[in-house]
């Protein structure tokens, strides 16, 4: 598998992304990033909402994916927001096409479920998945996730919804 490193994406890198300004975006992250980002611009407004209604939201998502040790933007990830009252975050990534197949939407998953295993307020990782997003269903398999229910979202449509609780670890 290879290996990521995420860069947060700020508020003003966000807005930058928004605008299409890829250089201010970059310079604002510190790390160039990439075309793919900026196409996606419809995301990084509803993270900028996110963020500016709860700024605890900042540390959980919106980060670019950068492979190790090509030092490029793959992708990115994060969450969908801080853990709800039951302790469960929604992991959300997308891998830019021209590196998909590779191993990178894997990679930022485990990064990913790493890092809410590490967090004590969370109690477990939800992932959402259209039916036919074969890809997706083969990028979690293995990972501990079980099929839980169903759910209609009203831009992807039916979702098949995911749960893997949070690794317990034993003093023996």
């Amino acid at each position: 598998m290879p290996s990521i490193r995420f860069v947060q994406l700020s508020p003003a890198t966000l807005t930058a992304l928004i605008a299409g300004d890829l250089d201010e975006a970059g310079r604002s992250a510190g790390h160039p990033l990439s075309r793919y980002l900026v196409d996606e611009k419809w995301l990084w407004q509803i993270r900028l909402d996110d963020i500016r209604r709860n700024p605890a939201a900042a540390d959980w998502i919106a980060r670019a994916a950068v492979a190790v040790p090509e030092d490029v933007v793959v992708g990115h990830g994060g969450f969908h927001g801080p853990p709800d009252t039951d302790g469960i975050v929604e992991v959300a990534y997308s891998v830019d096409p021209a590196y998909r197949r590779r191993g990178y939407a894997k990679a930022m998953l485990a990064a990913l479920l790493a890092r809410a295993d590490a967090d004590p307020q969370v109690t477990a990782v939800r992932a959402s998945i259209r039916p036919d997003n074969v890809a997706s269903r083969a990028t979690i398999a293995g990972f501990g996730f079980f099929k839980i229910g169903e759910q209609w979202d009203p831009e992807d449509g039916l979702e098949d919804v995911y749960l893997r609780s949070k690794p317990t670890t034993s003093g023996r």
